[in-house]
């Protein structure tokens, strides 16, 4: 069984994030919000239909189990799966109406890769698939400034491959922001 498809059995649709597509693009939009801040908005473009969205703040936090002392219960706002021939990637995202402190954002980043560890570990002893997501690279993106009005598009800080949270990906006043360019090499 494909890695999208038992997602899709595995996640609540009011956790997955609908995929606009454009007819004669064969890609897609999709709207972010910030669940803290209706009015914190990010619109991506250029997304292709081989992909899932997924809100990950939706995942309670298990802050009644871990005693927080490492920030281990945070989780960052989304992770998009790409499955395509050419790129097999999944993109954590973070989003911040105004700037927040990097070691907060980082945790929250790492808290969405043990989200997914999590999925991991379901599919492997309930799907029975030993390699779900495993060739797929991690890509970690901040998105600030999202509830202004929108300025042109700043990278502040773009590392050649952001696949750590520590390397992120920082845009601020996302303007129009393209998939392609998010997700990097």
């Amino acid at each position: 069984m494909a890695e999208l498809d038992i997602l899709k059995e595995l996640i609540k649709d009011d956790s997955i994030v609908p995929l606009h597509i454009c007819k004669d693009a064969n890609k897609g939009t999709i709207e972010l919000i910030e669940p803290d801040c209706p009015t914190s908005k990010v619109t991506i473009y250029g997304v292709p239909p081989e992909s899932i969205v997924i809100k990950v703040d939706n995942f309670r936090s298990p802050n009644s189990i871990f005693a927080g002392t490492k920030s281990e219960c945070k989780r960052a706002d989304y992770v998009i799966i790409l499955d395509c021939a050419r790129k097999k990637r999944i993109l954590y995202i973070e989003m911040k109406k105004t700037k927040d402190s990097e070691r907060h954002i980082i945790a929250q980043l790492k808290g969405a890769v043990c989200f997914i560890d999590y999925c991991k570990s379901i599919a492997y002893l309930f799907w029975g698939e030993r390699n779900f997501l495993n060739g797929f690279e991690p890509r970690f993106v901040s998105f600030a400034h999202t509830g202004i009005p929108k300025k042109p598009t700043r990278v502040i800080c773009d590392h050649p491959v952001h696949d750590t949270p520590e390397r992120m990906k920082k845009i601020h006043s996302p303007n129009k922001p393209q998939f392609n360019h998010i997700i990097g090499a």
